[in-house]
């Protein structure tokens, strides 16, 4: 009976990845349990330390697992200032449309850090987000990235007012985030441009 639940155990972590589940679900158990956070816009942040299974060939944090961490930092994020309980209520859901990350120093074994998750703001199709890695040995920045959070069946603002009981003004984008956004644009008419011609030709 052992070697037959030791052999289901296996085939499930063989085929699923378990951790990032179990991950997910610590997560939202944290956040459920933590003080609700009412600005929107405020930086929040979730620790994290460099382990075994987030080390590449050369000892330092996989580059994966740079966006791996981000998607639970994230929902954590979501979790505290309401917003997804609120997408859920009305029915939306939100995915990631894009995200562009730069590596500025790497991550050591056993070395912790903390994510700061920031809204930097919103469209009419999605949410645009700025997220550090920050080493707690001496603050520096290891790895910044810009995500922009579709909102899918649904708008942010519904979700905004939804949550915060009225009309919150949407804060001026920083010239990084414009000159990114631009870079999504031009690459997205590109791809449907060069999808058109795929279709004439054939």
């Amino acid at each position: 009976m052992l070697l037959l639940v030791l052999g289901a155990l296996l085939l499930l972590f063989c085929s699923l990845d378990v951790w990032y589940f179990l991950r997910g679900a610590q997560v939202f158990i944290e956040a459920w349990f933590q003080p609700r956070i009412w600005d929107i816009l405020v930086e929040q942040s979730i620790d994290g330390m460099v382990l075994p299974h987030d080390l590449d060939y050369m000892g330092h944090m996989n580059n994966s697992r740079y966006l791996r961490e981000c998607d639970f930092a994230r929902f954590h994020h979501y979790m505290r200032n309401g917003l997804f309980m609120a997408s859920r209520k009305l029915r939306a859901k939100m995915v990631v449309g894009a995200s562009t990350i730069r590596y500025r120093r790497s991550l050591a074994f056993r070395e912790a850090f903390e994510i700061r998750t920031k809204i930097l703001g919103w469209d009419e199709k999605a949410f645009y987000l700025e997220q550090r890695f920050v080493s707690k040995q001496d603050g520096f920045v290891s790895a910044i990235m810009l995500c922009r959070q579709n909102v899918v069946r649904c708008s942010p603002e519904s979700i905004i007012e939804f949550v915060c009981k009225r009309k919150i003004e949407c804060p001026e984008f920083p010239e990084d985030l414009k000159h990114w956004i631009s870079y999504i644009s031009a690459s997205s008419q590109a791809l449907r441009a060069e999808s058109g011609l795929e279709e004439k030709n054939k």
